[in-house]
């Protein structure tokens, strides 16, 4: 077990070995990172990526996942997702907003995960966040033939250390920025 968690350790670090003191279980000296920066790099990932898993709460509140085509993301990491309106996880989100998504650009070796609320789209401002990849399944001039929510982000976790966001190379905490 601990073979494949180094060896998934330095896929994600770009084969990085850790300092001797990590090695003992020495505590690890956390370095400031700069937070426009981690919010940058998050953006880059999240555009690169494209298509993501979003994580909602299941019967039984087990956590369901599916590959989704957000929109890219604004400023505020902000994205909208459409879906079939009798999909499950529309009953899942009208009972629990919370949701998580998670992008992995293979070729930066990079994941984003945001955890945020979903709330639900609707009227002319539908239109506004309709994305032209969307068109064969949901038409832009069909707007009730398909359920958008927002995605506002509460905290997003970053690893690209290719951008030098490695995390913490004991716990293998990412970089993470509130953004309550």
């Amino acid at each position: 077990m601990k073979a494949a968690l180094l060896a998934f350790y330095l896929f994600l670090s770009g084969g990085q070995t850790l300092p001797a003191q990590e090695l003992s279980g020495a505590p690890a000296q956390a370095a400031k990172v700069d937070r426009a920066r981690v919010l940058e790099v998050a953006r880059q990932v999240m555009m690169a990526a494209r298509y993501c898993s979003l994580v909602t709460l299941g019967e039984g509140n087990q956590p369901q996942a599916r590959i989704v085509d957000p929109t890219e993301p604004d400023a505020s990491l902000t994205v909208y997702v459409a879906t079939n309106p009798r999909s499950r996880k529309v009953r899942e989100i009208r009972k629990d907003p919370r949701v998580t998504l998670l992008y992995f650009d293979p070729a930066r070796e990079a994941y984003v995960t945001l955890l945020g609320r979903a709330t639900e789209v609707k009227g002319s401002e539908k239109a506004a966040h309709h994305k032209a990849d969307w068109r064969g399944f949901f038409p832009l001039d069909q707007p009730d033939t398909y359920t958008l929510y927002r995605v506002v982000p509460a905290r997003v976790e970053v690893v690209s250390s290719r951008d030098g966001l490695s995390g913490d190379p004991a716990t293998w905490r990412p970089e993470i920025v509130d953004l309550r």
